[in-house]
């Protein structure tokens, strides 16, 4: 496995265990508000280290491959969805507003989160060792 790709998921498994932890702790509670502040911190810095080192090498292969192009589009209208659900939730609720939705909203994000890095290994992290 690259260093690459073994780091992608090693960031995909503390943001994981650090989302595990703010459930574990109550998300109203000021410990589990600290650790969904450190959630958002790695979450941003991962998606950011994808957008720069993985996805570029990615749209480039998928230009003479039509199954990478594919799931490439498949998971960029999906990630349009999770980042705007994600950057909307980030922002209300970073300010300290907690309303009637709150939990059901951090629930629902955390397993669409988690079931896109579950896709994101299987699918695309495959495909960019396929490269190397």
């Amino acid at each position: 496995m690259s260093a690459l790709i073994e780091g992608f998921k090693k960031e995909h498994s503390e943001i994981i265990a650090t989302l595990n932890e703010v459930e574990e702790l109550g998300i109203l509670s000021e410990e589990g508000q600290a650790k969904l502040a450190s959630a958002e911190e790695s979450l941003l810095q991962h998606l950011w280290n994808e957008d720069e080192r993985l996805y570029p090498v990615l749209r480039k292969e998928a230009k003479r491959n039509k199954k990478l192009k594919e799931i490439l589009d498949v998971f960029a209208n999906d990630a349009e969805s999770i980042y705007g659900d994600m950057l909307d939730f980030f922002g209300k609720y970073s300010e300290g507003t907690k309303d009637s939705e709150f939990e059901g909203k951090f629930k629902h994000l955390f397993a669409t989160l988690r079931t896109r890095i579950r896709n994101e290994e299987y699918f695309l992290y495959s495909e960019y060792e396929k490269l190397d």
